[in-house]
């Protein structure tokens, strides 16, 4: 965990509290009362008995052992259900500074499984290239978020980028109502930037037909939108393979404006679907962009 958090991290999300904007399925007890408490048979972890509580939780167990009162906690039962949702394709592992993409992606989802755990909310995880390469239901339990934090850091960028057909098919896996977390690069397999921008937006649409809350974090290198190279430079597609050798003033114009329209297409198509759609830079720290973001959230 400390590899993916470090204390300034930590000090900024302590100040903030995730939470969804809309309904989803599951309360806290004592906090609100969800419509399935009583129903759910997954058990998530142990917590003080208070006055109000149904007597045929309490484990009588653990009271003969500590002389006190605990009930059984349920999954139904936590205030929010959470999918962080990373892609660790090829075309994550671009960076030309100091981090990756895919290395400010891992950061970004460590912090927010740290915020929402630390609620006490339930937080899955799935991992995508060109297939699901990992999926886990949401658990608030605490000794299961360590298991989150090491299949995070475990990720390395492997595979082709194949994000629309893969997250219609997440979407279908995901039956609960819940919020989900989209972490990528956005970066997709066709030609017609134009066509794999609506197609994209088009997959993350089947999460709000689910009545999903949708959280869609853009991570994003500076030299891929500003272009900025200087001599001839060779260029390998990290998906493919594919070599080409370019003057990089001849077609500086062009890629710029290519990466402005597809982005813009994305994030318009995103605020009509009301996908909240957040650009992240990596050569900004990830405190500061979680601040920012979390600051803008907290007021709206």
């Amino acid at each position: 965990m400390n590899k993916l958090l470090n204390e300034r991290i930590i000090n900024t999300l302590n100040a903030f509290q995730l939470t969804a904007k809309e309904i989803v399925e599951g309360f806290m007890v004592g906090l609100h009362k969800s419509p399935y408490h009583g129903y759910s048979v997954e058990f998530a972890d142990y917590r003080q008995y208070i006055p109000g509580d149904q007597i045929k939780d309490i484990d009588w167990k653990i009271y003969a052992k500590t002389d006190r009162y605990y009930v059984r906690q349920f999954e139904d039962e936590t205030n929010l259900r959470a999918y962080i949702i990373i892609d660790h394709s090829n075309s994550m592992k671009f960076s030309s500074g100091k981090i990756s993409k895919l290395s400010y992606a891992k950061l970004l989802a460590g912090s927010l499984t740290y915020l929402i755990s630390k609620q006490s909310d339930a937080v899955g995880l799935v991992s995508f290239n060109e297939d699901i390469s990992y999926m886990q239901s949401p658990r608030a339990h605490r000794g299961y978020i360590s298991a989150i934090y090491k299949k995070i850091y475990e990720l390395e960028a492997d595979g082709k980028t194949d994000g629309l057909k893969v997250l219609h098919k997440i979407a279908e896996k995901i039956k609960k109502r819940s919020l989900i977390i989209v972490i990528s690069d956005l970066l997709g397999n066709s030609n017609d930037v134009m066509n794999n921008a609506r197609e994209l937006v088009s997959s993350l649409k089947h999460f709000r037909f689910q009545k999903h809350e949708v959280l869609v974090f853009h991570i994003v290198d500076e030299q891929e939108k500003a272009f900025n190279y200087k001599n001839e430079t060779l260029f390998i597609d990290s998906e493919t393979g594919d070599k080409i050798t370019v003057e990089p003033w001849q077609i500086r114009e062009t890629v710029q404006n290519n990466y402005q329209n597809y982005y813009s297409q994305i994030k318009q198509d995103c605020l009509n679907a009301k996908i909240e759609y957040i650009p992240m830079t990596t050569t900004v720290p990830i405190e500061d962009n979680l601040l920012s973001y979390l600051v803008k959230r907290s007021k709206i």
